[in-house]
């Protein structure tokens, strides 16, 4: 009998315990409520009228021309060779930009990492790019760089002999890379920056003293120490770039013909340019898939160097 009384007793104290941490986990819950509930409105109901547009032939110019056509969208933009080439492009410009301003910007964060007179002023001036709007920036190389009259880019070249050369239109992914870059570095070089300056001082000393040189010591300890630094970067640095559209629409427009345009300034065209309503959602929700696919595994990779222990 008093076994059936403690058993029952520890049911009714476990139900209790289980309200109590429920009710508690909405305590906590409940001040984020509003801000869910906003980004519910501004992000996936939009989303999903984007899905049902995708789902419908509707050209604006054609009024009454809504019909509802299955995925007959989605077969038609993965047989679209523009649709192609601008993918192509956009994997580009994000795996280029990435890669070179990471190399910059661990570049610079070494040499920012030692003490030197105007390091201050140094960090400032390095910083700077990176606060300087897209569109700023985008103006800056196109007129005052890359100007294929008075640009400062055919200046130097100048110098040497080279002919001046028409950037945007000769070589436009090269000058959109390269404003990119520009602007990328610094952020690359922070959050790189941070890493140097958070790792273990005494493991350095212990390389020093046990005759490592200054290479070694950063291939072999510094390197591995940075790595979730530069993932990091690598993975925030792709989610924004393969979303660019100013340097794309203000220096080259896309062109020559449609040589430069992404996915994003695609998609623009289509939708506000040819009025196609139905394939330009389809486009943005395969952009939206695509995107959320490759940031979800590079964010367990990042999560599973972080549950490694040192």
């Amino acid at each position: 009998m008093s076994t059936a009384v403690e058993t029952l007793q520890a049911r009714r104290s476990a139900v209790r315990q289980r309200s109590v941490s429920r009710a508690e986990g909405w305590r906590r819950r409940g001040p984020l409520l509003p801000a869910l509930i906003f980004t519910i409105v501004v992000t996936q109901i939009p989303f999903l009228f984007t899905i049902w547009y995708s789902l419908q032939n509707w050209n604006l110019l054609r009024p009454g021309s809504e019909r509802f056509v299955g995925l007959s969208n989605y077969v038609d933009i993965f047989a679209d060779s523009t649709f192609r080439g601008a993918a192509l492009n956009s994997v580009l410009f994000t795996l280029g930009c990435v890669f070179f301003a990471m190399l910059l910007g661990i570049v610079f964060a070494v040499l920012l990492d030692r003490p030197f007179r105007g390091r201050g002023l140094a960090r400032t001036l390095l910083i700077t790019p990176f606060l300087v709007m897209p569109v700023a920036n985008s103006l800056l190389w196109s007129v005052s760089i890359l100007n294929p009259t008075y640009g400062l880019m055919n200046w130097l070249i100048g110098l040497v002999g080279i002919p001046p050369v028409d950037w945007t239109s000769a070589h436009p992914i090269v000058s959109i890379l390269m404003s990119l870059v520009w602007q990328w570095t610094p952020f690359m070089m922070l959050l790189v920056l941070a890493g140097l300056q958070a790792q273990p001082k005494d493991v350095l000393e212990a390389a020093q003293v046990d005759g490592a040189g200054w290479w070694r010591t950063f291939v072999w300890v510094t390197l591995p120490q940075l790595r979730r630094y530069i993932e990091l970067g690598v993975l925030l640095g792709a989610i924004y770039v393969v979303n660019t559209f100013d340097q794309i629409y203000l220096m080259t427009a896309g062109g020559p013909g449609t040589a430069s345009a992404n996915l994003p300034f695609y998609i623009y065209q289509r939708a506000f340019l040819g009025f196609d309503i139905g394939q330009a959602a389809a486009m943005g929700v395969v952009v939206v898939v695509a995107t959320i696919v490759v940031a979800t595994l590079a964010l367990r990779l990042i999560f599973r160097s972080f549950d490694v222990k040192d």
